[in-house]
């Protein structure tokens, strides 16, 4: 059997969770189980590769020490890791003891927080510790807490060898369902590499200039394709008017890939129709011109595409419903 200690604290001395896997560890020597220790302070620069050493173990420790608030920064980091670059399904294997011990406030919360993250990885939450523990002397002087700690070690040992069942946890099913970590074809190695260059001021500079300019030739590129035709549709919506009294509207029918909108003003029996641009509008029409060649060809009307979603609408509903009166666009 071998158990893997990881300790996400800054390595004070007079740091209560050191005290605590290190009586831990004492008891499952005595049990003849290998122990690796990873302190996170000291391999900071490397713990996206951490995760690796899941594989080999057959039970974790999560240890940290709440100072502010929180589990810490190195701990969460590992913890980020094991969610990019984890095996998760060595992972879910692995029976893990949370240990979270304060010097301020926030202990409990802390526990539950590392034992819900290895849930939703997939892994086996055991019962673990924490407490709040201002002065290590509180730890050493007392023959209570130490037999506290050796049975919780006793317990992770035994919930190990005997591979102890669970019910299953909502944390787990909402990780089957929604939590889908996106694929990373990088190594942790080339990730890392890549935030060193995001750091580099210069570097980054140099790389929003260089969006920038493909942003301006890629946007050429689409002004040149905008359709240009000053012309088209008008003579449809013109031959097809069929004035309906008590109706003075403005629409404006914003068509994708045209240069400028198509503006159709109605006072009652008079029309105009053109390409430009209008400050005001009662109803603003946008729709792709396959679905106004539809509705010009009689296949569908302006009230059916906006109710299928085929295209958006804003201003005045009744205005809309009127349109097809005005243009009965038929076979």
């Amino acid at each position: 059997m071998k158990i893997n200690i990881y300790y996400g604290g800054r390595g004070l001395i007079g740091d209560p969770t050191q005290y605590v896997i290190k009586k831990m560890q004492e008891v499952f020597e005595e049990l003849n189980v290998t122990v690796e220790r990873f302190d996170l302070y000291e391999i900071k620069s490397a713990i996206t590769t951490i995760p690796k050493t899941l594989k080999e173990a057959d039970g974790v420790i999560l240890a940290t020490t709440v100072e502010w608030y929180g589990i810490g920064g190195y701990m969460q980091q590992f913890l980020d890791a094991c969610w990019l670059y984890g095996d998760k399904e060595a992972i879910s294997r692995i029976y893990m003891c949370p240990i979270c011990m304060s010097t301020t406030y926030g202990e409990r919360e802390g526990k539950m927080n590392l034992s819900t993250a290895w849930e939703i990885l997939g892994g086996r939450p055991v019962s673990g510790i924490c407490g709040y523990i201002p002065e290590i002397s509180i730890l050493e002087c007392s023959e209570e807490y130490n037999r506290i700690i050796e049975k919780k070690a006793e317990n992770m040992y035994r919930s190990i060898s005997q591979k102890l069942a669970s019910f299953p946890s909502s944390n787990q099913a909402v990780k089957q369902k929604v939590s889908v970590t996106q694929n990373v074809d990088l190594t942790p190695q080339e990730t890392e590499q890549l935030s060193k260059y995001a750091a580099d001021e210069n570097y980054a500079m140099q790389q929003k200039e260089d969006i920038k300019e493909l942003t301006g030739l890629f946007y050429n590129k689409l002004e040149s394709q905008e359709i240009d035709d000053e012309n088209k549709y008008i003579d449809d919506f013109k031959k097809n008017f069929t004035p309906q009294p008590g109706i003075n509207a403005i629409y404006r029918l914003k068509i994708k890939n045209f240069k400028k909108d198509l503006i159709i003003k109605v006072a009652n029996a008079k029309l105009d129709v053109f390409y430009g641009q209008s400050e005001y509008s009662d109803v603003k029409l946008e729709m792709n011109p396959e679905i106004l060649d539809q509705i010009i060809a009689g296949e569908n009307s302006f009230q059916r595409m906006f109710m299928n979603g085929k295209m958006t609408s804003k201003g005045d509903f009744n205005l809309l419903r009127a349109l097809d009166n005005l243009f009965p666009f038929s076979l």
